[in-house]
């Protein structure tokens, strides 16, 4: 005679195994938004440095070079 109040075995080790995949797949989408994120900000700033060095390098070739001194004897 089986017990109906009985749950079939394996089953909490299932439900133990579920909860843990579950865990997993969140903490992977966390660290997947957190990577988004810091690959975005990477870029943006990328971005921001070569925008200064190319407007740095504009402001260097537009001026003329400074006079060389001349040489005492």
């Amino acid at each position: 005679m089986a017990n109906p109040n009985m749950s079939p075995p394996g089953s909490r080790a299932q439900a133990s195994f579920t909860a843990s995949e579950q865990r997993d797949a969140l903490v992977r989408e966390m660290i997947d938004k957190e990577r988004a994120a810091t690959d975005a900000k990477t870029a943006k700033l990328r971005a921001l440095r070569l925008a200064k060095e190319a407007e740095e390098a504009a402001r260097v070739a537009a001026a003329p070079p400074p006079p060389k001194p001349k040489r005492r004897r």
